[in-house]
């Protein structure tokens, strides 16, 4: 080619943007579209059955068009059952399209960790919704609504919260934008989000009028109408709480020879009652709930009382079936039979709940009729069931990991229905059943099954290694490495106090995460478990990483050592770019050695994921030591490799870093290039530092002006 001549070759896949040009006169300027993310519509689906909420539907209604422009905040509160979820369900989709930023809905009793509920929890489920990724969430609670704020500044959104135990529930998920509207439910008033600018909007249980209306609706007007009064007693009964109403309801429909008025006397036969569950002072609903049950066949009867004693809130027939000991068929038709008799319902994802009064009778029925060790043998069960699954999904999605714990081994041909397709439907169900399987870990600590609570809490990792729950992650490692101290094996505490100072260093409890590792070492050098020696040290290099470089380096050293003693390929690559990261941070000469050699041993093992990453430290550290055009050449190929395994997370960096070699060189399109590439990455996974890549690439055509990151 001549002096003169432009090479304008492209090749390869091409994300977002690309321009060809010879000669540029001027400044360009570049829209980067931003993605497209699905506009979030959460609200489960309304009921059909509704009555006598006009009045708070109209309140709420009066209450939003007040609004000016201020997000409004309105709180239904009433006692359990009153039909405050329905309420406001009913009003969300009444306001179809209403809310064109989107409608989240966020049910705190899924999220319940702990009294109050995982607050950073229903916010990132938020941010995911809005296309944000993993790795881009905020740490602190405050930092995660922020980022909401933010991200919903120029959007009318509705947020549904369902089930809300505490005001900061409601404050972290207030949006920015104008004309948004959270309507929050509630057992208590939550008078304190008063100061929030909050309506609080209490529910009262049906009267008569209205009670006899859902009747009406749910058995037939003519059936209804000829022995209201007898209905009347009914609603009385029930308190007037619809909860109550429907199951007395389909005791009428599905025995279409008992009567209104034989009903109406089995309710108000006060020896019927359960005096044990009541609601507010007076109110005992407890007598329909004990008339369904004792309608129930006895196999179904002892599957509601087992339900009642299920640790966790939500379950599948083969989690029932575990439960009882029976097999999948016959659960499933057993939770037919107690969906027919509105015991149990069915939600959005297929699996079975429990209305929290119903579930608090089938749980006073199991302990009146099931021995103590027939109840342990059923929550054992299905912790065994659980930990099976979680075995699956463990081995799924970390394949061939360290594991302390034998449940992957023990998994045999007769848990092969168990198994997953593939490592994103493992991961899927891990994240959908995380309060099951935490439910289940304390579960096994409280019966004092040690070995199950430490092995749940190691298969549990695999969720959080890939999605940030720290503190579902935090307690979990917490009651695994105690329960494995207990079992007396040093190896399983060593491993999970190892694991538990990432969530710890994630939330920036430095002090804390350095006693877990210094028990670790500790532990794992009594365990004599070489590689398990190893990779505990690794875990604390990078600790140091974060507090003292130099430290780091010699850490990494000794787990280099342990490493190489078992024989371990993948761990001595591991190991060595860990440690080549290190020397470069301190500006030692030997890094780029370092990681050239654990490049060149991640190849040898076919990890080109870690080799892309080992290729971009090469990168790094040739540009410090000013071979800019090793540097280019390097990061180039590290960002097709990282792009070809889907690491578009350290892709970004690298193209970041190109971008400010190419501005360095005076590249002007080379900079733009691989800066949005960089912000293309960002946009799509919601990083916070898309808005600055943005703003430089729009407004600045000379790249030397701000090319540092």
């Amino acid at each position: 080619m001549g002096d003169g001549g432009v090479r304008n070759d492209l090749s390869g896949e091409v994300h977002g943007p690309v321009v060809q040009a010879g000669v540029i006169e001027g400044g360009v300027r570049i829209e980067v579209p931003r993605p497209e993310v699905p506009v979030p519509r959460q609200v489960p689906a309304d009921l059909v059955q509704f009555v006598d909420r006009e009045p708070v539907l109209q309140a709420i209604d009066s209450w939003v068009a007040d609004a000016g422009g201020a997000p409004r905040v309105a709180v239904l509160s009433g006692l359990a059952g009153v039909g405050k979820t329905a309420t406001a369900r009913r009003w969300a989709h009444s306001k179809d399209g209403g809310f064109p930023g989107g409608e989240f809905y966020v049910d705190f009793s899924e999220l319940r960790v702990q009294v109050g509920g995982d607050v950073s929890a229903g916010v990132s489920r938020c941010l995911r919704a809005l296309g944000v990724e993993d790795q881009y969430l905020p740490k602190s609670l405050g930092e995660l609504s922020a980022m909401f704020r933010s991200r919903t500044a120029g959007e009318r959104v509705l947020m549904v919260l369902d089930d809300v135990t505490e005001p900061a529930q409601v404050r972290a998920l207030i949006p920015g934008g104008p004309g948004s509207v959270v309507l929050a439910t509630s057992q208590g008033r939550l008078g304190e989000l008063i100061q929030d600018g909050a309506r609080l909007m209490p529910l009262e249980p049906l009267g008569t009028e209205h009670g006899l209306q859902l009747l009406k609706d749910l058995c037939g007007e003519a059936r209804i109408a000829a022995a209201e009064e007898a209905a009347e007693r009914i609603v009385e009964c029930c308190g007037g709480l619809p909860v109550a109403l429907h199951v007395a309801a389909a005791r009428l429909v599905t025995h279409p020879r008992l009567t209104v008025e034989a009903l109406a006397g089995e309710l108000a036969d006060e020896h019927r009652r359960l005096d044990a569950l009541r609601i507010g002072r007076e109110r005992a609903v407890a007598a329909v709930f004990g008339m369904a049950y004792d309608g129930l066949p006895e196999e179904d009867a002892r599957l509601y009382r087992l339900l009642g004693i299920y640790p966790g809130r939500r379950w599948d027939a083969e989690t029932a079936a575990a439960a009882a000991g029976t097999t999948v068929g016959q659960a499933q038709e057993q939770l037919d039979s107690l969906e027919t008799a509105s015991l149990v319902t069915v939600v959005a994802d297929g699996r079975y709940d429990f209305h929290d009064l119903v579930r608090l009778h089938a749980r006073e029925q199991a302990l009146r009729t099931e021995s103590e060790p027939e109840r342990a043998a059923a929550v054992r069960r299905v912790v065994e069931h659980l930990l099976t699954r979680a075995g699956h999904a463990d081995h799924a999605v970390m394949a061939g990991r360290m594991r302390i714990g034998r449940y992957v081994e023990r998994l045999g041909e007769a848990d092969e229905a168990l198994s997953f397709g593939s490592r994103g439907e493992a991961l899927d169900w891990l994240d959908g059943w995380r309060g099951e399987l935490l439910s289940a870990q304390r579960a096994a600590a409280a019966h004092g099954w040690h070995r199950q609570a430490w092995e749940l809490a190691e298969a549990l990792t695999a969720l959080y290694l890939n999605r940030r729950y720290l503190n579902d992650w935090t307690e979990s490692g917490e009651l695994g490495a105690e329960e494995a101290a207990a079992d007396g094996n040093p190896a399983a505490e060593a491993r999970l106090r190892a694991l538990l100072s990432r969530p710890l260093m994630d939330r920036d409890e430095l002090d804390r995460a350095r006693a877990e590792l210094e028990t670790a070492l500790a532990r794992a050098d009594e365990s004599g478990h070489t590689l398990l020696r190893a990779s505990v040290r690794e875990f604390y290099g990078r600790y140091w990483d974060r507090c003292e470089p130099s430290r780091a380096i010699a850490t990494y050293e000794e787990a280099m050592t342990f490493y190489r003693e078992a024989g371990d390929e993948r761990g001595i690559a591991i190991g060595l770019y860990f440690m080549g990261c290190a020397q470069e941070a301190a500006e030692r000469e030997e890094a780029l050695g370092t990681l050239q050699d654990a490049y060149g041993r991640f190849l040898a093992i076919d990890d080109r994921r870690m080799g892309a990453r080992a290729l971009a430290a090469i990168g790094g550290a040739q540009r410090r030591l000013g071979n800019t055009d090793e540097a280019f050449r390097a990061l180039e190929e590290a960002v097709e490799m990282l792009r070809e395994r889907g690491a578009v997370h350290y892709e970004a960096h690298a193209c970041e870093a190109l971008a400010e070699i190419a501005a360095e060189r005076g590249d002007r399109e080379a900079w733009r290039r691989y800066l949005t590439r960089a912000l293309e990455i960002y946009e799509a996974g919601g990083g916070p530092r898309a808005e600055e890549l943005r703003r430089r690439l729009t407004a600045s055509p000379e790249p030397t002006d701000e090319a540092g990151p």
